[in-house]
């Protein structure tokens, strides 16, 4: 929790320092909370998920920091209580398609048996696409993990390790109504061969109005390391307010 109270109050400092830049500065909060409940005479299960995020924007330099967390039961089992915060940075060149980036995230989950976990790093992306109604990327980089992980559901495992991350992005707005768009990951350990972790986000969303918009979204993660995997299908609502 104390690396958390951390990163939230270094995100703001660091929103707050980049909002000084310049009178061009530009700004997006969003706010998602979707979730599924079953119910039936056989049993009950529940999840919610909510996401946060904020970002500041010039010309040449983006500010992005992001907060989620997702709870779930089936009857009185828990299977999701997952926290995660990150703040990242993307640096333009004068070259329009290369950029620089780098992240810092730190997240603990229940279902992934995650006690805790930072990752911190620095890389380069290239737009593959930039269109006003599509963009596609790619961006590859280092990361320096530390982790607390449970091995089995008992063994304690506490290490460091770097990792080669990869990401593939899209956004894709159709007629500015229906807005189709994700980020997915893959992470390799640099030392051991049989580590990894795959994080796919994907989200489809129609605009009831400018601000309001009806989502459907697929999460799935992976991580190797404790054999652990989830599928996350929601359904909710966005808000977003661009200024």
């Amino acid at each position: 929790m104390k690396r958390i109270v951390t990163l939230t109050v270094a995100m703001l400092y660091c929103l707050c320092s980049f909002a000084q830049f310049s009178d061009s500065t530009h700004y997006l909060i969003k706010y998602a909370s979707t979730g599924s409940i079953n119910h039936t005479q056989d049993g009950n299960s529940y999840l919610l998920n909510n996401n946060f995020g904020f970002k500041v924007s010039k010309r040449k330099v983006s500010l992005n920091a992001g907060a989620s967390y997702i709870y779930g039961k089936q009857n009185t089992s828990l299977t999701n209580n997952d926290v995660s915060a990150a703040v990242d940075f993307n640096l333009y060149t004068d070259t329009a398609k290369i950029y620089y980036w780098g992240l810092a995230n730190y997240d603990r989950s229940y279902s992934l048996k995650i006690n805790s976990r930072f990752q911190g790093g620095l890389g380069i992306g290239y737009d593959l696409i930039r269109l006003p109604n599509a963009v596609l990327n790619v961006t590859d980089g280092l990361l320096f993990e530390n982790s607390n992980l449970f091995l089995h559901d008992t063994i304690q495992d506490i290490y460091s390790t770097v990792r080669n991350s990869f990401r593939l992005q899209y956004k894709w707005t159709i007629r500015n109504i229906v807005v189709l768009e994700g980020g997915n990951y893959f992470q390799q350990s640099l030392t051991h061969g049989d580590d990894y972790i795959i994080r796919c986000v994907n989200s489809m969303s129609v605009k009831l109005r400018s601000w309001l918009s009806v989502t459907a979204s697929l999460t799935y993660n992976k991580l190797n390391r404790t054999e652990r995997e989830n599928l996350l299908v929601n359904y909710g609502v966005t808000l977003e307010k661009f200024f």
